[in-house]
């Protein structure tokens, strides 16, 4: 067998691996300990992203004539690819997050939903919360309006069943309040 058919496989792999993929990021991640390794892995697959290192010849003949073509410039050296199908930002979030704590993994690029972003980019993604985190915000300042009224009806119909009550009550230390002004005040003593 040629190399070039030994090769095929994996190319067919990655490029299966991007086809319907929202996100593909790019890592350097030379230096990371086995458990640091083994950590990142964990949270990525927990995630639903798919976290592998290929050669950067194999990567750049799967990406020819896709959106991640536009990835070639910055296969140089030990590359990782972490590919999201269903959330784009979560590799970009994963890998940001994880990037604090071990100070030997880079991002090096990546391509979100057909735009390329840099290193720099990449961070911006990250910074971009989750979808589901972004529904239950948006669902919470859907409530919060309904939720305000609902306090305040409750108020007025609090304060209605008081001001029943509150015209005696008003009326009896008023009556009170009268009775002492009518006496004559006594003089100051000199």
């Amino acid at each position: 067998m040629a190399k070039v058919e030994l090769k095929q496989p994996i190319v067919d792999e990655i490029s299966a691996q991007v086809k319907d993929a929202a996100s593909v990021v790019v890592v350097d991640a030379r230096g990371l300990t086995v458990a640091e390794d083994t950590q990142l892995r964990k949270q990525l697959r927990e995630a639903g992203v798919t976290y592998k290192v290929y050669k950067n010849t194999l990567m750049k003949r799967a990406f020819e004539r896709t959106d991640f073509a536009q990835l070639d410039e910055v296969l140089e050296g030990p590359s990782a690819i972490a590919v999201s199908k269903d959330d784009a930002t979560a590799p970009a979030r994963i890998l940001a997050k994880f990037g604090k704590t071990a100070q030997n993994l880079e991002i090096k690029a990546g391509v979100v939903e057909g735009t390329f972003y840099d290193a720099k980019g990449m961070a911006a993604v990250a910074a971009v919360p989750s979808r589901e985190e972004l529904l239950s915000k948006l669902l919470g300042s859907l409530q919060s309006p309904i939720t305000n009224f609902a306090r305040v009806l409750n108020q007025i119909a609090e304060q209605g069943g008081a001001s029943t009550e509150a015209p005696a009550a008003e009326e009896a230390p008023a009556a009170e309040a009268e009775a002492p002004a009518e006496e004559p005040a006594e003089a100051p003593a000199e």
